[in-house]
């Protein structure tokens, strides 16, 4: 099993930054996709950003442009830089690997780092 450790949230004004960094420890074969989701309260969980293990990307359309994603394979963290940010940015943001060879794939998600963007 893997544990992920999310740091890096907190309280940010509008057009501030943050960045959050999620660290995988425990049983881990390998790490494939990695990335983060967002929940704001009465909101679906969304997909903020993605990257593959070789080095792919892909953001959701809401934070394309301001938002970056990264990863250090050796330290099997991924990071997520968030620029310019805005109110709606406000929510609770997971952090998630896809783990394992092929035959036996699993998910594993944080606990959560709260992000608000108020003045």
């Amino acid at each position: 099993q893997a544990q992920l450790v999310e740091s890096g949230g907190g309280l940010v004004q509008p057009g501030g930054s943050l960045r959050l960094s999620c660290t995988a420890s425990g049983s881990i074969f390998s790490i494939n996709a990695m990335g983060w989701y967002r929940q704001a309260p009465g909101k679906q969980r969304e997909r903020v950003a993605i990257i593959s293990s070789a080095g792919t990307t892909n953001y959701g359309d809401s934070v394309k442009g301001r938002f970056s994603i990264s990863r250090d394979n050796a330290k099997n963290t991924v990071t997520l830089q968030m620029n310019s940010l805005k109110p709606e940015d406000t929510a609770i943001y997971y952090c998630y690997i896809d783990e394992g060879p092929e035959y036996r794939r699993r998910d594993y998600w944080g606990q959560g780092t709260q992000v608000t963007v108020s003045a």
